[in-house]
């Protein structure tokens, strides 16, 4: 829970700077739609975390596995609705370092899922293995 509330907290925090500096940028049709993006994948990163509930661990851990909303199409919805987040971020703010971002972590969340894949494998045997033929990533 306290996970959870802190994770919140600072996705919160987050948004009300990005509210408050809005005025400052630009605004054309392609941020715009980097905006519509980010907001999007911002809504389904909060989402897919308050599915994930007391599950959620830094390191991978075989809590319960959880197969519904969001994760039941998904298998690691964190990790692209928060590159799809930084995606649009980057189109807004017309910072290709972010983009860079996403290219190097991209690699890095693949390797973390697979990682998290069979620790989870090892805990919930048949069941996962059903689970992942039913999900993308």
């Amino acid at each position: 829970m306290r996970a959870n509330v802190i994770t919140l907290a600072v996705i919160l925090g987050g948004v009300v700077w990005l509210v408050m500096h809005a005025y400052l940028v630009d605004w054309d049709a392609v941020k715009v739609a980097g905006a519509v993006v980010a907001g999007v994948a911002l809504v389904l990163l909060v989402v897919a975390r308050l599915q994930l509930g007391g599950s959620f661990a830094v390191k991978a851990k075989a809590k319960k596995l959880v197969t519904t909303g969001l994760y039941s199409r998904i298998r690691n919805p964190i990790y692209v609705f928060g590159a799809m987040l930084l995606v649009g971020m980057s189109v807004v703010l017309r910072n290709w370092v972010l983009l860079g971002l996403v290219v190097v972590l991209m690699p890095l969340q693949a390797y973390r899922a697979r990682k998290e894949e069979a620790v989870l494998a090892a805990a919930f045997g048949e069941e996962y293995v059903r689970y992942k033929a039913g999900t993308w990533f």
